[in-house]
């Protein structure tokens, strides 16, 4: 779904006006054959009256094509960078640019000068379009680069009211779905590590859980919500508070495999066994949820499918950038294993 850009005329407005197709129109615009005069004279027309410019051939012709896209990384913390999430998308995305014939730069921007700097790097000319990864709530820089025309698509959102292109996956859902299989198998005592309270996939898998609760009479407890900051680190902290507060807890959502991870460590270390007294579910399915033992129960995020996603819709508004923005949010699904 998406939300309709104000400014320049779309490919299908061209299309309407001229009583033809929207490839008829990139034909014209292209000058291929095969075109009847009369057709193309028609679509010509459209055009002019609408004032409508084709966004790649006018960069074309002004010899500013740069044939790369930028994938921007604006996570402030190093730290994130050592965690599965950034290698798994990172490979995704560059495996689907790579049939583009597009070179894919990987950028950091962690700052207010950075921004601004990465900003005039992409009005330049440098780079096409933007792939930006790891937004928090209060960055600016989707917005930025929307004023500036830019092509960008973000993964994730950084809240309900997004209007700038993204790719998502279904992570209410996937939490909802993972809590509700908890209760299914009797935990009635289900706690919950966060991620970081500024992003929203984080308030959303929190939602899930609320929901799930909620829908069977449970009314969860608000000091059996921990938050952690995806990291394993982050996940034991957060379990070993958690455990000192409620002794009780017999079910835990993890909002990663590597909180979850962390999580293990602290309920083998308090000893709590897996899943007889605590059922653990993590969050992603990265390699990392086979190898911890026991290994992870965890809700899938198609990453491959949000990679091939992403670049999809940057190519259309590359190509055209008047369209709506466009959203997709992808499902998820529940991996069972030994954790729960």
């Amino acid at each position: 779904m998406g939300r309709r850009r104000p400014g320049t005329p779309t490919l299908e407005e061209v299309a309407a006006r001229a009583g033809v197709g929207r490839g008829t129109v990139s034909r014209v615009i292209n000058n291929a054959a095969g075109v009847k005069e009369s057709t193309r004279r028609a679509v010509q027309q459209a055009i002019a009256e609408l004032g409508y410019v084709p966004n790649l051939a006018a960069r074309s012709l002004a010899g500013r094509r740069a044939d790369a896209v930028a994938l921007v990384m604006t996570e402030p913390d190093w730290r994130q960078f050592a965690e599965p999430f950034f290698s798994e998308i990172v490979t995704a995305l560059g495996d689907a640019v790579a049939d583009t014939g597009l070179q894919l730069l990987l950028t950091l921007v962690r700052s207010d000068a950075e921004r601004l700097r990465f900003l005039e790097y992409a009005r330049g000319g440098r780079v096409d379009g933007v792939l930006l990864m790891s937004v928090h709530a209060d960055d600016p820089l989707p917005d930025m680069l929307a004023e500036a025309r830019m092509p960008t698509v973000l993964l994730g959102r950084r809240s309900a009211e997004e209007y700038v292109s993204y790719v998502d996956a279904d992570n209410v859902g996937g939490a909802r779905t993972a809590v509700g299989h908890l209760i299914g198998q009797g935990r009635t005592a289900i706690a919950t590590i966060t991620g970081p309270a500024d992003m929203y996939v984080a308030q959303c898998r929190l939602r899930g859980y609320h929901e799930a609760l909620e829908s069977a009479g449970l009314g969860g407890k608000p000091s059996w919500i921990a938050e952690g900051d995806f990291t394993e680190e982050s996940g034991r902290r957060a379990m070993a508070r958690l455990i000192e507060r409620h002794p009780e807890i017999d079910g835990v959502l993890a909002a990663s495999d590597t909180t979850a991870a962390g999580a293990l460590q602290a309920l083998r270390a308090a000893g709590r066994r897996v899943p007889e007294d605590v059922a653990v579910i993590g969050f992603d399915d990265f390699p990392l949820a086979q190898r911890t033992a026991p290994r992870l129960t965890t809700v899938r995020q198609p990453l491959e499918e949000i990679g091939r996603a992403m670049v999809r819709l940057l190519l259309e508004e590359m190509e055209e950038p008047s369209v709506a923005w466009r959203h997709v949010i992808l499902r998820t699904e529940l991996v069972l294993r030994e954790s729960a």
